[in-house]
């Protein structure tokens, strides 16, 4: 096939060979055409394979802190609400009729001492009245006289047959007319007495004016009210509460009033409400507020009631989620996964909120920053744990 064996020919031959074997180098990549020895080296250019795409390191754990809940005992308070009103209120009028109303001496609000005046009447007809009676029981006072002094003649003609026995019952009966008209003269002018008496309204205790409608210049009818007073200033709150709740309390325990202006006010319960209101079920408790205070007749406030201590379940607060009416804490399994329990809450002290239910006491929850944390979540636990309740 080849003309003789000479080195002109056998490079040629080695030329056409390299040629041929070319494609298949291509094809088996890692493999190189080795001329045979002797032959020319005839270079080969091969394309290299692209080297394999690096895996990108995984996205590290979130780290939290846990805890568990613990137990205290707290304060067992029961809040409650209703009107602080007067302890006692009364209402001041007055018992005489078509009198004017000459003066009025305090005003809605004024303090007043027992036996202070606070109105007077017009009295001009009142004392002509009196002028009246009296002449009336003097005029009688002279028939009783006359009539004493005729009964005491008779008695004595009486024996000797001077006087009749029907004169002598006349006379008698006379003296007992005459005394009678003398004790109506009497009761007459006292009568016009207690009128002129009444005519001045006093105070009948020390207290605070609360109401005041009596109007110089107008003509009072008899039981008309002109004032209202609140005796001794003092005022009380009642609470209105649950007729179960009502069993717990007793005169005497410590109640804590809110007042409007943001402080606390502290008062005693006096009495408690013999029955409970069948409609509401609710009861009244009354309780005596101090002396002093910033409160209003009238106004509607809060408070609550110490009913001693409670064993409690408590987290901290920063350890609830709240979402709507509806609260969670985020446990962490065995497997360090997260999972959302529903729980109960209760009472509230400082930044400690009580578990009612759906939780217990030996399981670890997340302690803080639980916002980013889901149901199902994986999680590594921080080195700053706490099982005592503190995060």
């Amino acid at each position: 096939m080849f003309p003789a064996n000479t080195p002109r020919n056998r490079i040629k031959a080695a030329a056409l060979l390299a040629a041929l074997a070319l494609p298949i180098t291509l094809v088996i990549g890692a493999t190189p055409f080795t001329p045979p020895p002797g032959s020319a080296q005839i270079p080969i250019v091969t394309k290299p394979l692209a080297p394999p795409a690096k895996a990108e390191p995984a996205a590290p754990l979130r780290q939290v802190a846990v805890l568990r809940a613990k137990t205290e005992n707290w304060p067992e308070r029961l809040e409650a609400s209703g009107n602080v009103m007067p302890w006692h209120e009364s209402r001041i009028g007055t018992e005489v009729s078509g009198l004017r109303l000459a003066s009025v001496l305090v005003n809605e609000g004024d303090l007043v001492k027992k036996g202070q005046v606070l109105a007077r009447f017009d009295t001009a007809s009142v004392e002509t009245d009196l002028d009246v009676a009296n002449a009336q029981r003097v005029e009688a006072e002279a028939v009783l006289a006359q009539a004493t002094a005729t009964l005491e003649r008779a008695n004595r003609l009486a024996p000797s047959g001077g006087v009749s026995r029907q004169e002598l019952t006349l006379y008698e009966t006379q003296k007992h007319t005459a005394e009678a008209r003398l004790n109506a003269a009497r009761a007459q002018v006292k009568r016009q007495q207690i009128k002129m008496e009444l005519a001045t309204v006093n105070a009948p205790d020390d207290g605070l004016i609360s109401s005041a409608t009596a109007l110089e210049g107008s003509i009072v009818q008899g039981g008309s009210e002109l004032f209202r007073l609140i005796r001794q200033g003092r005022l009380e709150w009642r609470a209105e509460v649950r007729g179960d709740v009502l069993l717990k309390l007793a005169a005497g325990q410590e109640v804590v009033i809110h007042s409007p202006l943001g402080n606390d006010i502290k008062g005693r319960v006096r009495r408690i409400s013999p029955t409970i209101d069948i409609a509401t079920r609710n009861g009244f408790v009354y309780v005596d507020l101090p002396q002093g205070t910033d409160m209003k007749s009238g106004l509607n406030v809060s408070g609550s009631f110490n009913l001693g201590k409670s064993k409690a379940l408590v987290i901290p607060a920063a350890a609830l989620l709240r979402q709507g009416k509806s609260s969670q804490v985020l446990a962490v399994n065995a497997e360090g996964k997260i999972e959302m329990l529903e729980v109960t809450t209760g009472r509230t002290r400082d930044d400690w909120v009580e578990i009612l239910s759906g939780l217990d006491d030996q399981t670890s929850i997340v302690a803080r920053n639980l916002k980013g944390l889901k149901d199902g979540d994986l999680v590594t636990l921080s080195t700053k744990t706490a099982d005592n309740g503190q995060p």
